[in-house]
């Protein structure tokens, strides 16, 4: 039987994002006062709430919110649900958004939530309350000019909902723009759903053609067949590649011959996994990383390719749907053995970009069409691929190191523009 997808990173993902950090400081020479104030969250929030569940006990929560910075503007980040949700990971997250925004050129400092649960065993109401009362205990952080909240690992458009309407009643009107990824009913963005997953294909595309590997037939394999990997899953099939294997939670599937992956997510839909499906070969997620292919799409959590792995990776490129996939011993073991890596910070902001034209579109109350979306998120996705790569290869390092030098390059100036209060 395959093994599920590791739940619980092999490293401490806020020492992974501080290494990473570090490196590009010292690459910039940054100034003491400067390193110290990014290498720490501007603030942390931890709350413990009781949620009444369905048998009539009361379970009480754990969950988090953390702001990385407000340097830029308002902070933006996701509230993951998950088991092995930590106060660390929550830093590290939040860290990797302030990243993330910079290198595409979005006007957010980061932050990140989360709460400790499995929301795959509770149920529809428990889950509502849940999300209902973690909205009202972090409400007095977020707000549509403060932070700005978004669905991650575990949550959904729903919880947005449930998120934004619980808001909007402690204010006593609507307020669609305290989150984004809500259902199109009430203020979401078209194209939100699958930016993330396009914006990965789009970057891949890039990438391949720097590389000078041709899409058409190129073995694609997907770690985490979840919103993220799925489409991005889809839309390189329509680019001409084709998807070998692909996990979930509940393990992996593999054929080399190829599968459809529009029809696998039917299955996974309709099954709860990607496990069983038709004519293909159960693979452990740890061997379904090494296995032969072009593209590798790490899309599931952070600390999955480690320097224990590495020198096993089969993949010409890979392009990091999750974040925080890779540790920086791992990367420099890639670097040598010339695999081109998208990072995170770049490769998977497709869904911050359209959360930025959402956030917009909500302040506004003019809303774009989805084509008007897809060309926005295709001209900033490809400005920053040559961006990157055009830094990454003036300082001649890997592709990490130049997302995160424009980034923090970006922080740095904004916080000496600002300056220090009072």
């Amino acid at each position: 039987m395959a093994k599920a997808v590791m739940t619980a990173p092999r490293e401490d993902a806020w020492q992974v994002a501080l290494r990473q950090f570090q490196i590009a400081a010292d690459m910039l020479g940054l100034k003491r006062g400067v390193r110290d104030l990014l290498a720490h969250p501007k603030r942390e929030l931890t709350v413990n709430f009781p949620v009444k569940l369905e048998d009539g006990s009361v379970r009480v929560f754990t969950g988090y919110r953390v702001h990385h910075t407000t340097v830029p503007g308002p902070t933006k980040g996701g509230i993951r649900y998950h088991p092995d949700v930590t106060l660390n990971e929550v830093r590290a997250l939040a860290m990797w958004m302030t990243w993330k925004c910079a290198v595409v050129g979005l006007p957010y400092g980061g932050a990140k939530g989360g709460v400790i649960c499995n929301p795959k065993e509770l149920s529809l109401g428990e889950l509502e309350h849940l999300t209902r009362r973690y909205a009202t205990e972090i409400s007095m952080l977020i707000g549509p000019e403060s932070d700005i909240p978004a669905p991650d690992v575990g949550t959904t458009p729903r919880i947005m909902a449930w998120i934004m309407d619980t808001y909007s009643m402690h204010r006593g009107y609507s307020v669609p723009a305290v989150v984004t990824g809500k259902p199109l009913s009430i203020g979401g963005s078209q194209g939100r759903v699958e930016a993330t997953g396009r914006g990965c294909m789009i970057v891949a595309r890039e990438a391949a053609k720097h590389i000078g590997m041709p899409l058409a037939g190129a073995r694609v394999v997907v770690q985490g067949y979840g919103n993220v990997g799925s489409i991005a899953a889809m839309l390189l099939h329509e680019q001409g590649c084709k998807i070998v294997a692909a996990s979930d939670s509940g393990g992996g599937v593999h054929n080399p011959k190829g599968l459809d992956p529009a029809d696998l997510l039917r299955h996974k839909e309709h099954t709860g996994s990607v496990v069983g499906y038709r004519g293909t070969d159960a693979v452990t997620n740890d061997d379904l990383l090494e296995l032969p292919c072009e593209i590798l799409v790490p899309s599931a959590l952070e600390g999955q390719i480690t320097k224990d792995n590495a020198e096993r990776i089969k993949a010409r490129m890979v392009v990091e749907g999750a974040n925080g996939p890779t540790t920086p011993e791992a990367d420099e073991i890639l670097r040598d053995r010339k695999v081109f890596v998208v990072p995170d910070i770049l490769a998977n902001a497709g869904g911050v970009v359209v959360s930025y034209f959402e956030w917009v579109q909500d302040l506004q109350s003019f809303f774009w069409t989805e084509e008007e979306i897809n060309e926005r998120l295709e001209r900033i996705m490809v400005r920053s691929f040559r961006e990157v790569l055009e830094t990454s290869q003036e300082r001649e390092v890997h592709m990490r190191s130049g997302a995160l030098v424009r980034a923090v390059t970006r922080l740095n100036d904004a916080l000496l523009t600002r300056g220090i209060y009072p």
